[in-house]
């Protein structure tokens, strides 16, 4: 269904997900329970081909977070979508590398 990896970062944690078949909304429930926890005190980067509306629940479930972003392959980052750190803003782009 879904698989997570995650690498630790000194600032953030990156969480992605493959997708080995369709999934459905009406898996979103389990597929969060799934998802892996993560430092509440780091930033997170949520990585992956999959629909939006995974994407936004990962992004709700890791609000806790100090900040969240997605990683955008064109920039070769990941984008702020919302921060609790004043030192990182909201379409921020944050470096990530391999």
């Amino acid at each position: 269904m879904v698989e997570f990896s995650v690498k630790e970062y000194d600032n953030f944690t990156l969480v992605e997900f493959r997708l080995g078949d369709p999934i459905t909304p009406d898996q979103l429930p389990h597929l969060l329970e799934m998802a892996p926890d993560v430092d509440p005190t780091k930033g997170v980067v949520i990585s992956g081909r999959g629909p939006i509306w995974l994407h936004s629940a990962l992004a709700h479930l890791y609000h806790p977070t100090k900040w969240v972003s997605h990683y955008d392959p064109r920039l070769g980052g990941a984008v702020v979508v919302q921060t609790h750190d004043p030192a990182v803003k909201v379409g921020q782009v944050i470096e990530v590398r391999a």
